[in-house]
């Protein structure tokens, strides 16, 4: 298949354009830059200008292909509730491309949309439309698109990692460095799920070959990896102590990212297993956080 891949030279992007290659599938390759062109280039992809703002450098770009996985997002922080309403203008403008036919469409979604019970973990079967958090928008409008005929298919993601990134949990990386003290919310005891970034690439090959319209898969390694176990971690990482905080001091301490930091969000990938036959083989978040380098903690 001749595939338009959005975000191709992000951070799960850049994994995905080998992951396709390798089973027989063309690339073509969404960059805005000119070293993004060269790299994909260079692994073998076809280059396609364009950008997240241009819904016409979108259409154009699933206009040629045989099928779209959508990895892009607009990750500043500080204005994601707009990241979020960026993300459901993309979507549509790859739909409208893909209308009127059967050719699929991969987008991105979060775990936490299949939450609906505390403490349980998510599920794929399982859409909690009511779910506060603003990325949301990105699932209600590929629910949109299959409603109009449009073969969408969804991938949510956990905390994804290998030994450079690791989702949320490297700006926690960043203030622990900051403070001098890696911090996790009273006991510790909520709970992230996460997945390596090869077998979270491989899964998105997989969901986009399979073409089940309106599936939802989660791709989930470990259904839930305790805060306190992620802040020692990186505690051991930056020789610094791993310390309790409370509710209270959460705010002073996490910043902006105190909003996710107490969150218990465990997901489960059962269904997405029986699926799709998706066996996750690579190392744990724990082990990629053993495993990096963190530099020296300014005292």
């Amino acid at each position: 298949m001749r595939i338009f891949l959005t975000g191709a030279t992000g951070f799960i992007g850049s994994a995905l354009v080998p992951e396709l290659i390798n089973a027989g599938h063309q690339v073509i390759g969404m960059t805005r830059s000119d070293a993004g062109a060269q790299s994909l280039a260079a692994a073998g992809a076809e280059v396609h200008r364009g950008t997240l703002e241009d819904p016409e450098s979108l259409r154009s770009g699933a206009a040629k292909a045989d099928g779209v996985i959508h990895t892009a997002f607009d990750h500043d922080f500080s204005r994601f509730v707009e990241n979020c309403e960026k993300d459901r203008h993309a979507i549509r403008a790859l739909g409208a491309a893909l209308a009127g036919s059967d050719r699929p469409l991969v987008i991105t979604s979060g775990t936490g949309m299949g939450n609906h019970k505390p403490g349980q973990p998510g599920t794929e079967d399982v859409f909690n439309t009511s779910h506060p958090n603003p990325r949301i928008a990105s699932e209600l409008t590929g629910a949109e698109l299959l409603n109009a005929g449009v073969n969408v298919s969804v991938v949510r993601l956990p905390q994804v990692h290998d030994t450079r990134k690791q989702g949320l949990i490297t700006p926690f990386i960043a203030i622990a460095r900051e403070k001098g003290v890696a911090a996790y919310i009273g006991e510790g005891r909520n709970r992230w799920p996460a997945a390596h970034l090869l077998d979270v690439a491989r899964l998105y090959r997989l969901a986009l070959e399979k073409r089940e319209l309106g599936a939802r898969y989660n791709a989930v390694d470990e259904e839930g990896v305790e805060a306190r176990e992620i802040a020692e971690a990186i505690g051991r990482g930056l020789n610094v102590p791993a310390v309790s905080i409370s509710r209270e001091e959460a705010a002073d301490y996490f910043g902006w990212m105190s909003a996710f930091a107490g969150m218990d969000f465990p997901a489960s990938s059962a269904q997405t297993r029986a699926r799709l036959g998706w066996h996750p083989t690579g190392p744990s978040l724990i082990a990629d956080l053993d495993a990096m380098q963190y530099g020296e903690v300014a005292r």
